[in-house]
């Protein structure tokens, strides 16, 4: 065992964080800890490392354990040392070692003594043993695959953002290799690139690692252990998060019956002391009851935990076909090409990711179509668009002095108070919450308040700047589900990429300066890039094979090719076309079938029964009709994608 908690209870003044919890970390263990958005996960990494000592219990740790911990509180630490410095200082031994040998080495020139010389050497020894001559070639390596550029290396630490100081405080602690990392939301400030390749990195690493994380990509192929904090209570599941998923299930309907059981039996007690506390010679009898349902281990309603609100899109007007048109769309900053001669169209239904490494541009694009940022171009809004664009940086946009409440009621959404607190709670502002004023707002709370407002705007076409940001999973998942139930269009920046899986349905990229769009979800989208670099690989390796010792220029293509290209031009534009009219008649159909589920939903046709059974039949013709309708579209789908790969 590295480190672990022995009936361990913790409180907050009156509020218990855990209570008798028992947990042991053991050697290259990885742990997903998890829980809803203020039941403590920090505060019990906290135990782990001595800033907190639990109320009841013992925090117990091998002698020998070391412990990296990443969280947020870092950021206070500040330096004029460059970035390389910083992350390298994670080798202090080695550090202490070159200083030691290069005294040495100073105090050998000068007496040329026999005993310096052979402490010199087994110095050099030891160096040598603990890698010592690498240490700045891994540490170059972690920071690439952390996002930093060659050019960044050497720049000091204090001109960069929280986001990426971050980044090179995490360098440093993995280079470290303590046996136990703690790693509070690493996630948060890396883009995809960044992840994925912490993803690897900590898959090889030798050591146990401890992470809390609302990314359940991320905890999926990250961990084969689930701690939850859940009640008050430690629950262990040996499986990802995925499994995880399952078997909580399963548990939650167990305690559901449980509980409810244990219900009935006390309201069947209580009506006994009821009956017989009148009665002198059953009082005693009564008492007992009484005292036998004051010990009873209450099991508490999972319902309490977390109830499952609906968050609700109302979208007022319909837009034309296309949305916003951009076109010869160019942006710069200085020498950083963004956009070059760029093109690309929303269309109504579209619901685009627009995903790619920091510094692409992705924020910088979304900007550009909310018209909120300078650029060169055209781009054009189409008919009937009613825009609501959500980004951090414009939570000035609040007014300091309303209360959440206020805030959300200035939105003209014409919704209760009632369900204004109702949709509040899914963004984890719960009772008297609401009545707090935006100026004692963080940030991360003023952002969830913007997001709640963007919700309930109206609008047909919504603009979402890493929306899942300050969201619990929980509260992602109720996101995803509105936004999947969502009839207008948007177009979302995100590093979550179970929330880009699930909410959209296009995939865009900035390569090159252009907007390059890929017609489906993210998963088909990586199954796509992994084909495409093994194909690339793979004709690399035959090019390799086949060249020849005297390289010669390669003849240009026959003419003759010509025609084929233009033959397959034809063809791409005929199943565009096609596609465009299948999915014009599915939407047709799919309207058509809205309209009579409503006839259907009215209680007054069902007192005329010819009038009832031409709905129903009707309806039943349409749903045929929409199942052909999919499967035609589908097909056009397979073969326009088959033809532009």
């Amino acid at each position: 065992m590295l480190i672990g908690l022995q009936n361990v209870t913790f409180e907050f003044g009156a509020r218990v964080i855990v209570k008798d919890a028992t947990w042991h970390i053991q050697p290259n263990e990885r742990i997903g800890l998890i829980g809803y958005n203020g039941t403590g996960k920090s505060t019990l990494l906290k135990l782990f490392v001595n800033q907190f000592s639990p109320s009841e219990g013992t925090v117990e740790r091998g002698r020998e354990t070391t412990i990296g911990y990443l969280h947020q509180d870092l950021l206070s630490f500040d330096t004029n040392d460059s970035i390389l410095q910083v992350a390298m200082s994670a080798f202090e031994k080695v550090i202490r070692l070159e200083k030691e040998i290069e005294d040495l080495g100073k105090e050998l020139e000068r007496t040329g003594d026999e005993k310096t010389l052979l402490e010199y050497t087994d110095k050099l020894h030891e160096m040598e043993l603990l890698g010592g001559y690498n240490i700045q070639h891994k540490t170059e390596e972690v920071l690439q695959g952390l996002g930093f550029s060659n050019s960044d290396l050497n720049r000091p630490y204090k001109e960069f953002s929280g986001g990426w100081r971050m980044r090179v405080l995490l360098a440093k602690m993995i280079l470290a290799k303590p046996d136990l990392l703690l790693l509070d939301e690493p996630t948060n400030h890396l883009d995809l690139p960044s992840i994925e390749w912490l993803e690897k990195y900590l898959q090889h690493y030798q050591g146990a690692v401890v992470i809390v994380s609302h990314d359940k990509f991320f905890l999926n192929r990250m961990v084969t252990k689930i701690v939850e904090l859940y009640q008050r209570e430690l629950h262990m599941y040996n499986g990802n998060y995925e499994f995880y998923e399952k078997e909580k299930a399963v548990r939650i309907e167990m305690q559901q019956k449980a509980y409810e059981n244990q219900q009935d039996y006390i309201r069947q007690n209580e009506r006994l002391v009821e009956r017989f506390r009148a009665k002198a010679s059953k009082a005693a009898m009564a008492q007992s009851i009484m005292k036998k349902l004051d010990k009873l281990d209450r099991i508490e309603d999972v319902a309490i935990e977390r109830p499952d609100l609906r968050i609700n899109f109302r979208v007022d007007k319909v837009p034309g076909r296309v949305l916003v048109e951009l076109d010869h769309l160019s942006k710069a900053f200085g020498d950083n090409v963004i956009l070059s001669n760029a093109k690309a169209e929303i269309e109504r239904g579209d619901k685009i990711a627009l995903i790619g490494a920091n510094g692409k541009g992705k924020s910088t694009l979304l900007r550009i179509i909310a018209d909120a940022e300078p650029y060169t171009g055209n781009r054009k809004w189409g008919h009937n668009v009613d825009e609501s664009f959500y980004a951090q940086h414009q939570l000035e946009a609040l007014a300091l002095d309303n209360t959440i409440l206020d805030e959300m009621r200035g939105c003209g959404s014409q919704m209760t108070d009632l369900e204004l607190r109702a949709l509040l709670g899914c963004f984890l502002f719960s009772g008297d919450d609401t009545d707090k004023k935006i100026r004692i707002l963080s940030g991360g709370e003023k952002a969830r308040v913007a997001l709640a407002k963007t919700i309930v705007s109206k609008a047909n076409f919504l603009m979402l700047d890493e929306p899942t940001n300050h969201l619990d999973m929980h509260s992602v998942d109720l996101l995803i589900s509105a936004l999947n139930r969502y009839e207008g269009t948007l177009i979302l920046v995100s590093h979550d990429r179970h929330f880009i899986s699930k909410a959209a349905n296009k995939i865009w990229e900035i390569v090159d300066g252009k907007i390059k769009e890929f017609k489906g979800p993210y998963d088909e989208w990586v199954a796509w890039n992994e084909r495409m670099r093994k194909n690339g690989a793979t004709e690399k390796q035959g090019h390799q094979k086949a060249k020849p010792a005297a390289v010669e220029a390669p003849a240009p293509p026959p003419v003759v090719n010509a025609p084929v290209n233009k033959e397959l031009k034809k063809e791409i534009q005929r199943q565009q076309k096609l596609f465009q009219q299948a999915e014009e008649a599915l939407n047709k159909n799919k309207a058509l079938m809205l309209q009579l589920e409503k006839d259907l939903a009215d209680p007054q046709i069902y007192s005329d029964k010819t009038r009832f059974l031409k709905a129903e039949q009707e309806y039943a013709s349409a749903a045929k009709e929409n199942e052909r309708l999919e499967k035609d579209y589908e097909a056009v789908f397979t073969k326009l994608m088959e033809l532009e790969g």
